[in-house]
């Protein structure tokens, strides 16, 4: 464990203290979010991601302690194990340096070279392996045998030979060492299936790249083409260098160079090791172009569950449709539904007007201020009759949402529990109006991968994507903090310490006994224990309660620390609760942070933590972000000319490029070499999803409803 710990301390760039500490939590249950929020003072401040790349990485490192003890346990019942054998493995530091030191000892299936040995061919093969200058041919002589299945000195040579080239191929020095060059030096060849056939895949019907610079979007772009049998692949070293270097690792260079080796060394080469070095270095840079993409659409999901709220207003959710025509749905300032409609503004002239009245109306009766429209099938249209109708409406503006994942929900048991008077196209309407009152309320229903904010996500390791996806949603959820009085237990269950029983629970109880009025009235619900009720309370808000604490961050084993901070200040309850505390910070800073640390009982960091969360009790970290942009007019891609300068919404941020949102109905995408004055080695070192930019049109391909857009040397503002 002492070797882990020091792997992860080098790796991570943290003190072995701070490691160990994180281990223990993580060991004893705590979640990422509960560590990272308040444990602070034990692992020195590590953000969440930081904390989540080192769970990940300690079970990969136990994974890897668990094998090499695996296949050590293996040999040594084979009664093949050495001491410098067991060295070489306890020292690997990856899985596969661990598989090529078992590649000898494995039980293989039946091989050439096994059908050899049967024969007794074995001593030879080492005989002539060891080269020392005898003829092979003299030295198979004494092994034909027709009884055995070898009647000539041919027959024995090339059973020999194989098993030469058996011996080579599971030679671990020589696949790490042609590993590392193929990491250098392979090169990628691409080729059409067929090259009069259309298709996405184009840019890569004659493709060829070193994988060294292989970018991760190519390699997935690449994987599906082959994989729906448009393009073919292969990877290979520069002329004969893989053959070269295993001669060099195979053939002693004092000995007079054995021809026969050579020969069993290139047979290797070509038949066993190229074949297997080919798709292990497919598999590698699948890997990695996987967990780049599950990174970016990680990085992608955080804004757009974080996005700012609309909150407070009666809203109404348009999803647009043809042939069943655009559902509507009002919902109040908490989501609630008050009226629902379907109408048909895309059949006719006179349908359209008639869902304008219609639409107008329900405005009018239910005081909406916003219009959410579902950005799919119609969407164009539904804009078009939302904007003629918003010209005779004051006072109400509209804003295009993303709806991936809308009919997911819609369709999902949840949605049928949650609504189950309405039909599954009502349930998405109103699952786009509550989308742009609280984005993460409402997208914590729905799976993640289908937020359609990622590249590839039908090809990622499913295991992998879902736990990343899964932390993201769990961070954001537990940063922002949960109302549990109103939370759906969908929310509740992305809480840290709790799981879709206890979430369920909380729900069923504030049914029955009302509204909780205090955090620790959270230890009556059934099956939440001393160890959830831990790790959820500082992240559950009671506004309901009479001590103001439990509308704050601040965690109930701190309330005695904050009282005392308080106490410190020149302060008490009554003025956090009504506001009058802004010199809490100034005071906090006169006393020092050590000395207040001191008296309070607690760490720095911890106090720290309260004075933010006591100066703005109850408040929601959504609301310091810039407002989404709603509008009241369109544009469409005719009205777009070149050097038009523009305010847009980040709606995806990928490995070459950034698509916004700039009210037409087409995103225009920001090439990477676009996003900035400098370069950049990912658009995400400069915007993320959710961002407010101004752009400016390149250029506007109508036909093939293509804008490019940049965000370099705009012109200044007047």
């Amino acid at each position: 464990m002492e070797n882990i710990i020091s792997a992860l301390s080098l790796e991570l760039k943290k003190k072995e203290e701070y490691v160990k500490n994180v281990v223990e939590l993580l060991d004893e249950g705590n979640t990422i979010p509960f560590i990272a929020r308040y444990r602070k003072e034990l692992h020195g401040s590590m953000d969440d991601t930081t904390l989540r790349t080192l769970e990940t990485r300690l079970q990969y490192l136990r994974n890897l302690a668990e094998r090499k003890q695996e296949v050590i346990h293996s040999i040594e019942g084979q009664g093949k194990l050495t001491e410098e054998l067991s060295a070489a493995i306890l020292a690997a530091s990856t899985l596969a340096e661990v598989e090529d030191l078992y590649r000898p000892y494995k039980q293989k299936r039946r091989t050439r070279a096994t059908v050899a040995k049967e024969k007794g061919l074995e001593p030879l093969a080492l005989a002539i392996f060891a080269q020392t200058g005898e003829d092979p041919a003299a030295l198979a002589v004494a092994y034909v045998d027709e009884e055995k299945g070898v009647p000539t000195v041919e027959d024995a040579l090339a059973g020999a030979s194989d098993i030469i080239a058996e011996m080579i191929s599971d030679d671990p020095d020589i696949r790490k060492a042609l590993r590392q060059k193929m990491e250098r030096q392979a090169v990628m060849t691409v080729q059409a299936v067929d090259a009069e056939k259309e298709s996405v895949y184009e840019l890569y019907y004659q493709f060829s790249a070193p994988v060294s610079r292989l970018q991760n979007h190519q390699i997935l772009a690449i994987n599906r083409g082959e994989k729906e049998e448009f393009l073919k692949v292969s990877i290979a070293l520069p002329g004969v260098e893989g053959q070269a270097l295993v001669c060099r690792c195979a053939l002693k260079p004092t000995a007079q160079v054995s021809q026969f080796v050579k020969a069993a060394a290139e047979d290797a080469y070509d038949r066993l090791i190229a074949p297997s070095a080919e798709r292990e270095m497919r598999s590698t840079l699948t890997d990695r172009a996987a967990e780049a993409a599950i990174a970016n659409f990680a990085l992608n999901l955080k804004p757009l569950l974080l996005a700012r709220p609309v909150k407070g207003f009666v809203t109404m959710g348009l999803d647009p449709g043809y042939r069943n025509g655009c559902k509507v749905a009002v919902v109040d300032g908490t989501g609630r539904v008050l009226d629902t409609a379907v109408v048909y503004p895309t059949f006719s002239q006179s349908k359209k007007e008639e869902a304008i009245r219609i639409l107008s109306n329900m405005i009018r009766a239910h005081g909406v201020k916003h219009i959410a429209i579902g950005n799919g099938t119609a969407s164009r249209e539904t804009e078009a009759m939302t904007v003629e109708m918003l010209r005779k409406l004051s006072g109400v503006s509209y804003m295009i949402v993303n709806e991936a994942g809308a009919s997911v929900y819609s369709a999902s048991k949840l949605a049928a529990e949650e609504f189950p008077d309405y039909d599954v196209n009502l349930r998405s309407a109103v699952s786009i109006a509550r989308r742009l009152q609280d984005p993460l309320a409402e997208l914590v229903k729905i799976e993640p991968k289908a937020i359609g904010v990622g590249q590839y996500q039908h090809d990622m390791p499913q295991k992998r994507l879902d736990e990343a996806l899964g932390g993201v949603v769990e961070d954001c959820v537990n940063a922002v903090g949960v109302d549990v009085n109103t939370a759906s237990y969908s929310l509740l269950q992305q809480v840290s310490g709790l799981n879709s029983t206890t979430a369920k629970n909380i729900v069923a109880y504030r049914e029955e006994n009302g509204a909780f009025t205090s955090r620790s009235q959270l230890k009556k619900v059934p099956k939440l224990g001393p160890k959830a009720f831990q790790q959820c309370a500082g992240f559950l808000r009671v506004p309901e309660s009479k001590d103001i604490m439990d509308n704050t961050g601040v965690h109930p084993e701190s309330y005695e620390a904050a009282q005392k901070l308080l106490t410190l200040c020149g302060y008490d309850k009554k003025d956090v609760a009504s506001g009058n505390i802004t010199e809490l910070q100034s005071r906090f800073e006169e006393v020092g942070g050590e000395k207040a640390a001191q008296f309070c009982g607690v760490g720095v960091p911890t106090l720290e933590d309260v004075v933010k969360e006591l100066m703005k009790p109850g408040r929601d970290p959504r609301d310091d972000l810039p407002a989404p942009i709603l509008r009241t007019d369109v544009l469409e891609m005719k009205d777009l000319k070149s050097g038009m300068v523009l305010s847009g919404t980040v709606r995806n941020v990928i490995d070459f490029g950034v698509f916004v949102d700039i009210g037409v109905h087409q995103d225009g995408l920001v090439h990477i070499s676009q996003v900035a004055n400098h370069k950049v080695r990912h658009p995400s070192e400069v915007v993320q999803v959710g961002d407010i930019v101004k752009v400016m049109v390149l250029e506007v391909d109508e036909k093939r409803k293509r804008i490019s857009l940049t965000m370099k040397n705009l012109p200044k503002e007047q």
